[in-house]
């Protein structure tokens, strides 16, 4: 029996689980060399995490309004991380971001470069004071630091558009892993991703979400980094890959010119399904510009200091100093995915058109390719495609075409893996996807109920009101965005790179000008999430439709355009309109302090 109270003894709880998981992979390994089918072992792997996911979540169960909101602010730092890693590396980090390396080239690294550096911002900027200020959600600083109903609204318009964006997303991408794993349509495939991220936010809220992230980390990392280091030592690129990056680069860029690469006409692309893509040069034209690597990379850093389920978590810390190393621990625990990603391309890339490797398939025969057991079971899930456009019965580099989302989850069968690690993978997958959606439903639910609800609507409802609210809320939302994700109107990871130029253009500077700008005030906060969010949005729209853009300002940097423009309102209007009272100046000074007691205190 364990002595003491639970937060005493999360090291040895989660060493037992680790435990059990590695056993489990173990277990499936032995059933896999006694005969048992694939599809079994990835019904298998889904069910078992995703139960395990459920229990955490039934045992953090709550009727408290501190524990369901922050978990009580009780978790320990790099439990904290861990949760904070889990919520961050979502299905867009595991699933589609190696896709984006490996199809769009190393300018795509631009992503890497910002939703790491992100985090410098956050703790230095925003975490540490949004934690003293003691808050439960972010449109509660928002609503608390500038007074008024209608900026604290506005606040919750914001986290709402840029949320729900992410949470489709994610959706998309728990549809894409149970549908492969349990072998059914993709359309109600995201329905069963929901119902699974919906055990473990449910009745916890906070605690339940946090604790399960825990859990889902240990299990996304090993699911992650273990193909990698498999892979890389099979082809001999060593035990740890990531020194011999340039060298695997080298190989790739060889083997193009050897095999030249011919762009494919209309009329062959015409034949290819929806969504997927041929091989491009290692260096492609994405991000060729400094000015364009950069100000990706800037949009993504602004966003992640900007996004709502981001800032949530270091409202659970127990103190402002324990936020602060929060987030230095968030970097480590996502710089291990993060730093292998680029590596799980390249190798992936590799077995592919590597005639001296077994996995090669370019210049082998078009019908021994569609025979191959990998190709027709991704084939089938509509990942794959391979045409002889040329006639020639060979594969050529521009024959053969994948879905971004098959090249985390394909890799390990491609490399001749034991399907094992296939099932691992997407349990992983389905771990990032789901910790993501959790926070994400979580943040737009709680803000919903706590500030729309319970600070506007009805300021004396009891707290088992509010939860009930905010449980309703949870099934409303994630049900309206599992309806969205099945119609695919955005591919996972252009629908992550919106919520976050979303989150930039209407939070972005009302956020830091809150703490570092005393003078900011309620007309300026109200003028810069309004217009910031409108003209953000509009750009989106008007590239979308064919508009050229300036300034290099893309669709996937429209941020950048909100956020200049929010700025400017901000503090135009602040300017214009009278200072914040006296009580409130002090606030702010008070928020800057790193130690004392949280100025909201027993507010809520």
């Amino acid at each position: 029996m364990m002595k003491g109270n639970f937060i005493d003894n999360l090291p040895k709880v989660y060493g037992i689980y680790t435990g059990g998981f590695l056993a489990f992979i173990i277990i499936m390994s032995i059933a896999e060399q006694m005969g048992m089918t694939a599809k079994t072992i990835g019904i298998c792997f889904v069910a078992f995490t995703v139960a395990i996911y459920a229990i955490i979540g039934y045992l953090s169960r709550t009727a408290q309004a501190d524990a369901y909101y922050v978990a009580g602010r009780q978790v320990p730092t790099v439990f904290n991380g861990m949760a904070t890693a889990a919520d961050w590396m979502s299905g867009a980090s595991f699933v589609a971001m190696a896709g984006g390396i490996y199809f769009k080239g190393y300018g795509y690294m631009a992503l890497l470069v910002g939703w790491t550096g992100g985090y410098v911002l956050v703790a230095s900027l925003l975490a540490p004071y949004l934690r003293k200020f003691g808050c439960y959600t972010v449109p509660d600083f928002i609503g608390t630091r500038y007074g008024g109903n209608l900026t604290r609204f506005l606040a919750v318009v914001v986290l709402t558009v840029a949320s729900f964006t992410y949470v489709t997303a994610q959706i998309n991408a728990t549809g894409t892993i149970a549908s492969v794993a349990l072998d059914i349509p993709f359309q109600y495939a995201v329905y069963v991703g929901l119902v699974s991220i919906l055990l473990c936010s449910m009745l916890g809220g906070m605690r339940g979400v946090t604790w399960t992230q825990v859990a889902q980390y240990i299990v996304l990392i090993i699911a992650y980094l273990l193909p990698v280091f498999w892979i890389s030592n099979k082809m001999g690129a060593g035990f740890f890959p990531h020194f011999m990056l340039a060298d695997e680069v080298s190989r790739i860029a060889e083997l193009e010119a050897q095999f030249g690469f011919v762009k494919n006409s209309a009329e062959n692309l015409k034949e290819v399904p929806k969504g997927l893509a041929g091989i491009t040069k290692a260096h492609s034209a994405v991000n060729a510009t400094p000015w364009a690597f950069i100000s990706l990379a800037l949009a993504m850093m602004m966003g992640t200091a900007s996004l709502p389920h981001v800032m949530m978590r270091y409202f659970t810390t127990p103190s402002v100093k324990a936020a602060r190393k929060s987030v230095g621990w968030s970097l480590f625990f996502i710089f291990l995915l993060y730093s292998s990603a680029p590596m799980l391309a390249t190798l992936s890339k590799l077995s592919l058109i590597d005639p001296s490797l077994p996995t090669g398939i370019i210049g082998k025969s078009i019908s021994e390719v569609q025979s191959i057991d990998w190709y027709q079971n991704w084939n089938q899930a509509n990942l794959m495609f391979v045409s002889d456009f040329n006639g020639n019965g060979t594969l050529e580099l521009n024959e053969f075409f994948m879905g971004g989302k098959a090249v985390v989850l394909a890799t390990p069968e491609i490399a001749g893996l034991p399907y094992v690690i296939s099932g691992l993978v997407a349990a992983g997958g389905m771990a990032a996807a789901m910790s993501t959606a959790d926070g994400l439903i979580l943040a737009i639910a709680n803000a919903i109920s706590h500030d729309v609800y319970y600070k506007i609507i009805d300021p004396k409802a009891e707290t088992a009101k509010r939860l009930v609210v905010a449980r309703v809320l949870l099934v409303v939302i994630g049900f309206a965005g599992a309806t969205i994700a099945a119609m695919e109107i955005q591919g996972i990871l252009g629908s992550v790179i919106w919520a976050f130029d979303f989150a930039m253009s209407g939070l972005f500077f009302p956020l830091v000008l809150g703490v570092w700008w005393k003078r900011a005030n309620r007309e300026g906060a109200i003028a810069g999430m309004a217009l910031g969010l409108i003209s953000g949005a509009g750009y989106l729209i008007w590239v979308r439709n064919g508009g050229s853009g300036f300034l290099g300002i893309t669709q996937l940097t429209f941020g950048i355009f909100g956020s200049a423009v929010s700025l400017v309102a901000m503090v135009v209007v602040s300017l214009m309109t009278s200072a914040p009272s006296a009580a409130t100046q002090r606030m702010v000074d008070e928020v800057r302090v790193p130690s004392g007691k949280s100025i909201l205190g027993k507010q809520h």
